[in-house]
């Protein structure tokens, strides 16, 4: 193999590091995170989620990873993204303008129980931004996956409840830190569910 090539191998790797684990220390906010979400989830609430181009994919990966639980035996829960209809993305933006696609949508489906997922993996999304302010409005639990040093914008907004930030400037490697993360979320708020009295006296496994 190529000398070159091989003595970039140890820097490829290093720029992951610190970000994997950076989100093994935010552990106790990953797990705050997952209780919230289980508590809305025991109370009849939905998952709704959402983000732009590559974190549009992100969205209906998550939603369906709840909905239709690849593990045998665990429960499907209540989950949609706002970026699969396309018809609705694209009137939208022509009505109101791109920032509005998903703030709208919310509007008109959310209720106060549910929980609004929105990831940036720059935290700059303007409107995965407004819909969660949308969200908090209405009374969503809100949550976001975003990027950078601080997670930008969104990271700051006090419209969101739980900001979970791949701390990198390399969106490869955001991409990455946001797909584990998301799988430990899906985890752990099955792992409060299966805890009898964790969430309240009527969970059940």
């Amino acid at each position: 193999m190529d000398q070159a090539v091989l003595a970039r191998v140890p820097e490829v790797f290093a720029r992951r590091v610190g970000p994997a684990l950076g989100l093994a220390d935010e552990a106790d906010a990953v797990a705050r995170a997952c209780h919230a979400m289980a508590t809305r989830f025991h109370g009849g609430g939905r998952l709704i989620v959402f983000g732009n181009g590559e974190a549009a994919t992100d969205a209906q990966h998550i939603s369906v990873e709840f909905v239709h639980p690849v593990i045998v035996g665990k429960r499907a829960l209540p989950s949609f993204s706002l970026t699969s209809d396309v018809a609705t993305i694209t009137g939208v933006a022509a009505a109101a303008g791109l920032e509005e696609v998903f703030a709208h949508q919310l509007r008109r489906l959310a209720a106060p129980r549910d929980i609004a997922l929105g990831v940036s993996p720059d935290g700059r999304c303007v409107n995965v931004l407004r819909g969660l302010e949308a969200a908090h409005r209405l009374g969503l639990l809100t949550l976001a996956l975003t990027g950078g040093d601080d997670g930008g914008p969104i990271g700051r907004s006090p419209a969101v409840d739980h900001v979970l930030i791949a701390r990198s400037a390399d969106p490869r490697v955001v991409k990455e830190v946001h797909v584990t993360t998301y799988h430990i979320l899906w985890e752990l708020v099955h792992v409060f569910f299966e805890q009898p009295g964790v969430l309240d006296p009527r969970v059940i496994s």
